[in-house]
């Protein structure tokens, strides 16, 4: 389960999450203790929800979420003001939303430029001018600088 609730601190669980959780925690459950046997008939079945619970008693998964979220705010709350977690959880934005519609089109510049940069990093052709005057508006148009 650990795997499953690695950073559990900073979700914000709807009710259908919670319940795809609690439905995830019985299949594995009833994976580990695996099928009852009936002693009347002899016939192998599933574990019922309540015979999960009953077999397997800490708190089930939305809890731990609960409460590792809890203690997460109360280490932030505690935090000093410059903090980064602290100014975003605490903080209140400065300025308005623009209005309209966002235009998808930046976000499509910054991942091209992005990626260009990250590849010229990996082949080893770096150059610290490309950041400096003109040369970054060069960055995303193509002229060879990449």
């Amino acid at each position: 389960m650990s795997v499953v609730l690695y950073g559990c601190e900073t979700w914000s669980l709807t009710l259908r999450e919670e319940r795809r959780l609690r439905v995830f925690e019985n299949r594995v459950l009833r994976r580990v203790f695996g099928p009852k046997r009936e002693e009347v008939t002899g016939e192998w079945r599933k574990l019922q929800n309540e015979e999960l619970n009953y077999l397997y008693s800490p708190p089930n998964i939305v809890q731990v979420i609960k409460t590792r979220t809890m203690r997460w705010a109360g280490h932030v709350a505690r935090m000093e003001e410059r903090r980064g977690v602290y100014r975003v959880l605490m903080g209140k934005p400065e300025e308005k939303r623009p209005i309209g519609r966002f235009r998808y089109i930046y976000i499509y510049i910054y991942i091209y430029i992005y990626w260009r940069v990250i590849l010229r990093c990996m082949f080893g052709k770096w150059d610290v001018g490309i950041w400096t005057g003109s040369m970054w508006l060069g960055t995303g148009t193509g002229d060879g600088l990449l």
